[in-house]
């Protein structure tokens, strides 16, 4: 229960309000993602931050982290996925849990070699990516931290998706989701079923039916496999941090095997406590500056 509680409580405590300059960026195929920058304008070193499922430059740790960043001396920079900043965006496609040629062309936006940060699911994209690129990314990225990322999608939707878990956080992500989709579907009719999206109330029933087919996968099982960033560990050059709790309730704490086949350049850290994004945030903060400071 104590995963549980660090992950909702942190989220209940107002995080420092820090100012936000938003740029549009037009992407390749005519739609667009909108870009919160903080921190000092001229700052010498450059972070993306990269946000979860359903999050944005207004969630928790984005508003903690870009704080402290910009008081250390770092531009933070916010790239929101598409539909995630208060917008829809323009084309049928959304965002999910493997978008790694999106963060690709996002990253050749910004001045190179800069400092990535994904947390949850931005997490997993930017460790898939930074595996598929291997040698390449260090062109791009000088360093590169992951926090709480679902090493492996099944596993954690298949947690998700029973008991506890499916009451408190499935539930709440599907409730914007949902309305979400519905609201595409209105504008792109015959995407998929609106019945049978309104009666969804697990991950594996909404990915089946609206992410899976949205962005080029069979079902959910073969998006969940082709997108899991723990099968691309070895493959990072990067120097990386990746940052779990054991008690993470949205990830088994089996599923961490994944780590032990990650490349000598990424430091595995698996503390027994912090929940989803549930670390203190003044630690967690620390950490992470100790670490791209190194």
């Amino acid at each position: 229960m104590l995963g549980h509680f660090q992950t909702i409580a942190a989220a209940l405590f107002p995080p420092p309000r820090v100012p936000l300059e938003r740029q549009r960026w037009e992407s390749p195929d005519g739609d667009f993602i909108d870009v919160d920058f903080a921190g000092p304008p001229q700052a010498a070193r450059v972070l993306v931050l990269l946000h979860g499922l359903e999050g944005g430059s207004d969630s928790h740790y984005a508003r903690s982290l870009a704080a402290r960043f910009g008081e250390a001396g770092w531009r933070v920079a916010i790239p929101h996925w598409r539909g995630c900043s208060g917008e829809p965006n323009r084309l049928p496609r959304a965002y999910h849990s493997g978008d790694s040629e999106e963060l690709d062309w996002l990253l050749a936006r910004l001045a190179a070699p800069l400092d990535a940060l994904g947390v949850s699911l931005g997490g997993n994209v930017l460790l898939k990516w930074l595996g598929e690129r291997g040698e390449a990314a260090r062109a791009r990225v000088r360093r590169a931290a992951a926090v709480s990322a679902p090493l492996d999608l099944a596993a954690a939707a298949g947690t998700l998706d029973r008991g506890l878990n499916r009451l408190l956080y499935t539930r709440m992500f599907l409730d914007t989701l949902k309305p979400k989709s519905l609201a595409k579907l209105a504008r792109f009719p015959g995407l998929y079923d609106a019945t049978r999206l309104r009666r969804a109330k697990t991950f594996r029933e909404f990915d089946g039916l609206v992410t899976a087919p949205l962005h080029g996968f069979r079902d959910a099982e073969h998006y969940w496999r082709v997108s899991s960033s723990g099968q691309y560990l070895g493959g990072i050059r990067v120097p990386t941090l990746l940052l779990n709790a054991r008690n993470d309730p949205f990830l088994p704490e089996a599923a961490l095997a994944a780590a032990a086949s990650a490349a000598p350049c990424v430091q595995v850290e698996l503390p027994e406590r912090g929940g989803h994004v549930g670390f203190p945030a003044n630690w967690l903060a620390r950490r992470l500056i100790a670490f791209f400071s190194s």
